[in-house]
């Protein structure tokens, strides 16, 4: 975890948690901005329970931010949408620009590998000249993680989702991608600098900018394209 690690290392201003939103999809955390991040949980295990449930507001937002390391995927969920909601996004790094725009340009005629059964995938497909699609719960088409390491060397675009944090698998993704042009994509993606230094080119997050709005949708059980009140940024190296 060192990646995650020195990300959280570089947060310098704590604050209280003031809201907490683990919603079907979208997991938000209100303290110093709001942040989000993916829903997850244990398929085969579905009912874990997260640490000090219902007493987690009021408390430091870098003391649940601990619960990114967890193997417990809902408390990590949480841990990286209250790391997301410290972190302090340069926007003079970034442009507002969609994840595809730039896959589209990057990839065209190109070995893409995205890591993540992203919506775009049918679009990516007409547009690269080969397209492998890595996901641990694979689709038709898809090749399972475990092919990560024989495909991410051979690609020459790689996309990798930010859930990659909250499966504990970030690390050892970026660590294949050896020639790559690297985005990391999702609103779980952090849009911290420090990705620069793992190799990332681009990472394509979100900000929120109406929170009211944003925990309204994804409390209504919004997907991504549906959530409004968040603005989307493209932090370039």
């Amino acid at each position: 975890m060192k990646i995650l690690n020195d990300i959280i290392s570089t947060v310098t201003e704590d604050h209280k948690i003031r809201e907490i939103h683990t919603c079907i999809h979208w997991t938000a955390v209100v303290s110093k901005n709001c942040g989000l991040s993916s829903t997850f949980q244990d398929d085969c295990i579905p009912h874990v329970p997260v640490r000090d449930a219902g007493n987690l507001a009021q408390r430091a937002a870098l003391e649940v931010v601990e619960y990114a390391r967890s193997d417990n995927l809902l408390e990590a969920s949480i841990g990286m949408a209250a790391l997301n909601s410290l972190i302090e996004i340069d926007e003079d790094r970034c442009v507002e620009l969609n994840a595809f725009e730039i896959l589209a340009e990057k990839g065209k005629g190109k070995n893409v590998c995205v890591v993540g059964h992203f919506p775009f995938i049918p679009r990516m497909r007409k547009l690269a000249n080969r397209l492998w699609v890595i996901e641990k719960r694979p689709q038709k088409g898809d090749l399972s993680a475990e092919e990560a390491e024989n495909v991410l060397p051979m690609a020459d675009v790689v996309a990798i989702t930010g859930t990659s944090f909250i499966n504990h698998t970030v690390d050892e993704l970026l660590s294949l991608c050896r020639k790559s042009f690297v985005v990391m994509i999702g609103a779980t993606s952090p849009l911290s600098p420090v990705l620069f230094d793992y190799g990332v080119d681009m990472i394509a997050g979100s900000k929120v900018v109406d929170p009211q709005k944003a925990i309204q949708c994804i409390s209504e059980g919004a997907i991504f394209k549906q959530i409004k009140g968040i603005k989307y940024l493209i932090m370039k190296k």
